[in-house]
């Protein structure tokens, strides 16, 4: 099967030290990204490490495809233990960074220890440099990019930085990278703000070469040059009026269920503010939404669909510059947008000043500084609902995507069985019920179903490939690319959960953690959850057999 080449660089920002080390057994059985990722953090994070602790580790991975020049292959997996969630949890990022990555010859990097002072971490395909970068303690996003352009000719594809958000260790601050592209969820941004790392760059030129089919790699960057897709001109908006109409657009913190003002938030709003095409490294795709409002000033990458349900109609903000504003705030403080908004609104409905996009903006920046009411906010819905009198919108503690659950049930099954929580891509239901392959109501047989979609897509954050390659990337394709069968690709997305939930498990975290406000709610819930575990192999308290996992690592 083929798998990412390379060593583990493991860098100690507390020692300044780093080394390297062979893990073949572990590409070979991962393939690379988020499973080879996962591997080494259930085997070398302590169980019961604190989130913000030393002892907690970082890692940056790619899979093999950041090798190729196959459409939809520009991303790069984080994985650490999350300060939100209190799991393991991964995330991934587009941009450009992942072939700087590659070039530097390792297959995954590991950040351990903690600095005593403000560090950028130079990752070459010679080795490791520390700087002391004082000067930039609550450096926005771009003033960092700024800074390393002018004192070592790195550039923004070069880069990932936290921003003032993981610095103060905002328990959903991002990661960022090339300045408007975010490993989002979860909060490892402050996981690098405890290490006291700004910045890590990556620059070479010792990649490996891979003997990939030439002619899959062209049928597939031919199918994201020329297909005629809505998402080439307004990225994931341009479902958003479809879904308000049809299904659900949560509004005013999760209280209603369509949003009035839809279109002035939607998929042509967004497009009307789009000024140039734009893409994530080799990808013919260009689903990116580099947008501008001339008259305010404003400059943003997006609003995507999540932004858009985030910070418009879930705090009644109906003005697609207004969300552009949180959009571009959030990048430069380095905050998840998704979890940011919903917190945002969280404090909006307490206080009753839905539409308020002044105080809004207002909210986002005093999170990031965890200032006033903003400290409050920074710990997340999970945290702070009970002080702000609001109901607990969270899955494992992680807010809610937009794609709404007491509507699209295997969806809200999906939030409940996700390892890392509320998130929308972890087990995709959505696709198959907005589509009406799956009837969206009722959860009966949809159990099996989401174990395959989560093994998928465990798969596919390993290779690692785009969310958006659905239609463009099909099995047999998959199967030319790995040199493998589907089912054996499957296979590395059902060890890389299990690896995730025996983690979490050690934590503490059971059947009882499997749910959220409205599980009880959707029809079946309790057998379907049931039904789940069976089909996973593990036990009906919602743990892994310890034999189980030993197989494997």
């Amino acid at each position: 099967m083929l798998h990412a080449e390379g060593e583990l660089l493991t860098i100690d920002v507390g020692e300044r030290t780093w080394e390297t080390r062979d893990i073949d057994d572990v590409l070979e059985s991962f393939v690379g990204g988020r499973g080879v990722a996962t591997r080494l953090a259930h085997d070398r994070i302590p169980f019961d490490a604190d989130p913000f602790g030393p002892e907690n580790h970082v890692y940056l991975a790619t899979g093999p495809l950041q090798l190729s020049q196959t459409s939809f292959t520009g991303r790069t997996s984080i994985t650490g233990l999350s300060p939100l969630t209190d799991g393991l949890l991964s995330s991934n990022a587009g941009g450009y960074v992942s072939r700087n990555l590659a070039g530097t010859g390792f297959a995954a990097v590991e950040i351990v220890g903690q600095s005593d002072e403000l560090l950028a971490v130079h990752v070459t395909d010679s080795g490791v440099e520390f700087e002391e970068v004082p000067d930039l303690e609550h450096a926005l996003t771009s003033e960092v990019t700024e800074a390393m352009a002018e004192r070592h000719d790195l550039g923004a594809e070069n880069l990932v930085t936290i921003g003032p958000a993981g610095e103060n260790q905002v328990r959903y601050a991002s990661v960022m990278t090339y300045d408007t592209r975010a490993f989002g969820r979860g909060g490892l941004g402050a996981v690098l703000g405890s290490k006291n790392v700004k910045t890590v760059s990556f620059e070479g030129d010792a990649h490996p070469e891979l003997d990939l089919p030439s002619d899959v790699q062209r049928e597939i960057h031919r199918a994201a040059a020329t297909a005629d897709d809505m998402m080439k001109r307004q990225g994931t908006t341009a479902g958003t009026e479809f879904i308000n109409d049809n299904f659900s657009l949560p509004t005013r913190y999760f209280s209603e269920y369509e949003f009035e003002h839809v279109e002035d938030i939607g998929g042509d709003a967004v497009e009307e503010k789009k000024y140039e095409k734009a893409a994530c490294s080799v990808c013919a795709f260009a689903c990116k939404l580099p947008t501008r409002d001339e008259e305010r000033g404003v400059e943003a990458e997006g609003p995507e669909f999540e932004t858009v349900f985030a910070f418009g109609s879930n705090c009644g903000v109906g003005d697609v510059v207004d969300v552009m504003q949180s959009n571009h705030l959030c990048d430069e403080f380095g905050l998840d947008t998704i979890s940011c908004g919903n917190s945002v609104a969280a404090y909006l409905a307490s206080e009753d000043e839905f539409g308020n996009a002044d105080l809004v903006h207002d909210l986002v920046e005093k999170i990031a500084y965890r200032e006033g009411v903003g400290d409050l906010l920074a710990e997340g819905v999970h945290r702070a609902h009970d002080d702000l009198g609001v109901e607990d919108w969270t899955a494992k503690g992680m807010e809610f995507a937009a794609h709404d659950g007491r509507v699209l049930h295997g969806q809200g099954l999906s939030y409940a069985t996700a390892n890392r929580g509320g998130d929308h891509m972890y087990g995709g239901m959505l696709s198959l019920e907005y589509s009406g392959e799956l009837d969206p109501e009722g959860l009966e047989g949809k159990a099996e179903v989401l174990v395959e979609e989560e093994n998928f897509n465990g798969f596919r954050d390993s290779a690692i490939v785009c969310a958006f390659s659905g239609d463009y990337i099909d099995e047999a394709q998959f199967e030319a690319l790995f040199d493998a069968d589907y089912e054996d690709l499957l296979d590395v997305g059902a060890r890389t959960v299990e690896l995730e939930r025996h983690f979490n498990n050690q934590r503490g975290m059971d059947r009882d953690d499997d749910t959220h406000v409205y599980a009880d709610d959707l029809p079946d819930f309790e057998s379907e959850l049931s039904a789940y575990y069976e089909a996973r192999g593990w036990n009906q308290d919602g743990t892994v057999d310890d034999q189980r996992v030993a197989s494997y690592t």
